[in-house]
C-alpha cells in the first residue's frame, strides 16, 4: 500500500504557482484513478483534509488550492487575466506537470461552477464530475449579501485585512460574471449534484434544475441544517461520492 501525502507547488507558464496536496493510500500494483478536490471561495486545501480517510485507500487525491488561495500565488490584478480560459489552462498544466490524463472532479460552492466549465471545455481531461452545495450563478441579492455593506463583493475583500485579500478580490470578481446556466446542457461525462437540502445559497429547485438538464447527472439531496454539508455532514456526502464513483465505468 502506497503512503503517500505530500504538498507540492507548481509553476506555471504565466509564472504563476499552484499548491496541492497528493494524498495516496491505493495499492501500488494496481492502476490508480485520481480525484480532483477544488475548495469553494475563501477556503483552502486543508478545509477537506477530513475527506482524506474515506477516499485516499481507493483514489489519489489531489486537494488544490485555486489562485489566490492557500498557499497559491496571488497574481498582479492590473496584469493577470482572471478569466474562465486562465483558471482552466492552469487546472490543465496542473495535470499535464503531474502526469495525469484524466480525473473525477469534485467541485465545492463557486469551484462548482467552475468544474461545468471545465468539463465542457476539457471533457477529454474529466472522468466525471462531482458538485457540491454549488449554485449555478451568483445573483445580485448574493452579491449584495456578500459585499457587508461595502460597494460590491471585491471591495468587501479588499477590506477584510488578511494578507490574501488581494487575491479573494481578484477571484471574487471573476466569480461575480461566471454563470454556468448555458453550459449545463453541453456536459456529457458523468456527474454527481450533492445538493443540500436546506442551503440559502442554492436552493434545492435549482439543483433540481441542473439534474433535469445534464445528460448523465444524479442527484443526492443531504439533509442537513445548512449549506456547508462537506463540513457538516461528511459521511453522506463521502458515501455517496464513493457510490457514484463505484458505478463508473
Amino acid at each position: 500500500m502506497q503512503a503517500a501525502t505530500r504538498g507540492k507547488i507548481i509553476t506555471h507558464p504565466n509564472g504563476q504557482t499552484t499548491h496541492l496536496i497528493i494524498d495516496n493510500f491505493t495499492d501500488p500494483w494496481l492502476p490508480c484513478e485520481t480525484i480532483l478536490i477544488q475548495h469553494g471561495f475563501a477556503r483552502h486545501a486543508a478545509f477537506w483534509y477530513h475527506w482524506v480517510p474515506a477516499l485516499a485507500r481507493k483514489y489519489r487525491v489531489i486537494r488544490r488550492d485555486t489562485r489566490g488561495h492557500g498557499y497559491s500565488s496571488t497574481p498582479d490584478e492590473r496584469t493577470y487575466d482572471y478569466s474562465f480560459d486562465t483558471i482552466c489552462e492552469e487546472i490543465v498544466d496542473t495535470l499535464d506537470q503531474l502526469g495525469i490524463r484524466q480525473v473525477h472532479f469534485l467541485g465545492e460552492l463557486t469551484s462548482g461552477m467552475v468544474g461545468e466549465f471545465f468539463a465542457c471545455k476539457h471533457a477529454e481531461r474529466v472522468k466525471s464530475l462531482i458538485i457540491c452545495s454549488s449554485p449555478t450563478f451568483l445573483p445580485p441579492k448574493a452579491l449584495s449579501l456578500f459585499a457587508f455593506g461595502h460597494k460590491d463583493w471585491p471591495t468587501a475583500c479588499h477590506q477584510v485585512g488578511v494578507s490574501s485579500a488581494e487575491g479573494l478580490a481578484g477571484y471574487a470578481k471573476f466569480l461575480s460574471s461566471l454563470d454556468s446556466r448555458g453550459v449545463l446542457s453541453q456536459i456529457k461525462v458523468p456527474m454527481l449534484i450533492l445538493a443540500p437540502a436546506k442551503s440559502a445559497a442554492t436552493k434545492l429547485e435549482e439543483q433540481r434544475g441542473i439534474k433535469q438538464t445534464v445528460e448523465q447527472a444524479q442527484l443526492e439531496v443531504i439533509n442537513g441544517k445548512g449549506h456547508e454539508i462537506y463540513g457538516e455532514m461528511p459521511g453522506a456526502c463521502q458515501q455517496s461520492v464513493l457510490t457514484f464513483l463505484s458505478q463508473i465505468k
